[in-house]
């Protein structure tokens, strides 16, 4: 049925239950997955009436500790896939916008399945806040299941 199944993590408590929903639905499919990681792009200075606003940390340090961070996540999620029996990819890629990124990485290595948590956000909070799980939902040419 399903082979190649993505599946996108902030790192969070209710992300990792969906890393474990997919691994476990990998395993008894015989699939295997890929995970993405998607950390904020370097920010941009700021300016405003003749001052500029910059982040004290260089890019290079900025892109270092996301590298890290990305890294530290991806490495928890390759020992579930390795207990679990499951042959896994992992991706990390900077962006501001990572509903993109996740259906980029899904067209790219071929995932016929995206499973991903949904904080359950509603009102306000969804409108300002969006939903990444939203808007893979509304842009997906591939079936999305939703782990709440």
């Amino acid at each position: 049925m399903y082979k190649n199944i993505l599946i996108p993590t902030d790192g969070s408590k209710l992300s990792s239950k969906a890393v474990k929903t997919a691994l476990g639905l990998a395993k008894s499919l015989g699939a295997k997955a890929t995970v993405f990681y998607a950390t904020p792009e370097y920010p941009s200075p700021v300016y405003s009436e003749g001052a500029v606003f910059t982040s004290y940390v260089t890019r290079a340090e900025y892109n270092r500790t996301q590298a890290e961070a990305a890294q530290k996540v991806l490495a928890g999620i390759e020992k579930l896939a390795l207990a679990a029996g499951v042959t896994l990819t992992t991706e990390h890629a900077a962006s501001n916008s990572p509903f993109e990124s996740i259906l980029k990485v899904a067209t790219r290595r071929k995932c016929d399945l995206i499973v991903m948590a949904s904080h359950g956000r509603s009102g306000v909070a969804a409108l300002l806040l969006g939903s990444e799980t939203q808007k893979v939902l509304t842009h997906s040419k591939v079936p999305v299941l939703v782990v709440r």
